[in-house]
């Protein structure tokens, strides 16, 4: 196995565990499951490190266009005149499937998952095909990572593997012959340049800098921090960090919630809400940035 492309959190992810512990979202259940999906997945890269030994390459977290049409993969794998699609889905409790139809039966339908990955095989399969001349055989699967999770009703031939199943799902995985040449290789680079950052038309929360609350937020369990001399402490988790390591962090989340705003070191004072020597401010930025101007219209650029 070798992996091709790292995964890391989305962009709407990534403003979004900024903001929590700032303001108050509007939606906190989304952004709930935007985590519970994340780490589901990493969950089944995990899965996939500790078991997968075969000659194969992955490519997690593709977000791909075919015909003004996007869909996204969470992790794909490439073996030697075969590809496998993994969806995986961190669902917990107990749910039922009636004919097309998923719900929990603790109450309410859900989005049936299948449609959602029978789509992206499809639209896969006629990119490879027409945009990059490749025609192979594609097997997709549901992963239900989650141990908690039960499903009734499913048929045989769901193309699903539940946690219970991961291990012999894993023996049949480093069972494929396969032996990879340069094509594949070739293939693997091919999909990672297809790939887009962020979805189109997706929807940002709205915040603007007045509203949000001030001051450095823990690294470790998102609680604001206490300004401590030349650290600052979390009461919360008592994580510690350096003064000047708290700065610049905190200088790179104001950058990706307000990309369009100047790095001034009095807009940082009062983001990281300093209350002792402000100097720490001042040393921090031109040990990492370099500064535009002098006196009040002075800034930092990268």
């Amino acid at each position: 196995m070798r992996k091709i492309k790292e995964r890391e959190p989305s962009k709407e992810l990534k403003i979004l565990r900024l903001l929590n512990p700032r303001m108050q979202l509007s939606d906190p259940q989304y952004y709930a499951n935007l985590e519970k999906g994340y780490a589901g997945e990493l969950q089944m890269d995990a899965w996939l490190e500790s078991g997968l030994s075969n000659d194969c390459l992955v490519v997690n977290d593709l977000l791909l266009e075919h015909k003004r049409k996007v869909f996204q993969i969470d992790s794909l794998l490439i073996f030697q005149e075969k590809i496998h699609v993994f969806d995986s889905k961190n669902f917990e409790g107990d749910f039922y499937v009636d004919a097309n139809t998923w719900s929990s039966l603790a109450g309410g339908e859900i989005n049936n998952p299948l449609y959602q990955m029978e789509r992206a095989k499809s639209l896969l399969r006629q990119l490879l095909q027409r945009r990059l001349g490749i025609n192979l055989p594609i097997e997709s699967f549901l992963i239900f990572i989650n141990p908690e999770f039960t499903l009734y009703n499913a048929q045989l031939k769901l193309p699903a593997v539940f946690h219970s199943q991961l291990n012999p799902f894993m023996n049949k995985l480093n069972n494929i012959d396969s032996k990879l040449n340069r094509g594949d290789e070739k293939l693997a680079e091919q999909l990672v340049a297809l790939h887009s950052d962020e979805p189109p038309n997706i929807e940002r929360p709205a915040y603007n800098y007045e509203q949000l609350k001030k001051g450095v937020v823990c690294p470790e369990c998102g609680s604001f921090m206490v300004e401590k001399g030349r650290i600052w402490l979390c009461s919360e988790c008592g994580c510690g960090e350096n003064a000047q390591a708290a700065i610049i962090r905190s200088v790179e989340e104001f950058k990706r919630l307000f990309p369009d705003r100047k790095i001034t070191s009095n807009i940082i004072l009062e983001w990281c809400a300093v209350e002792g020597d402000h100097k720490k401010v001042i040393r921090a930025l031109a040990n990492r940035f370099k500064r535009v101007g002098h006196g009040v219209s002075s800034y930092y650029v990268e």
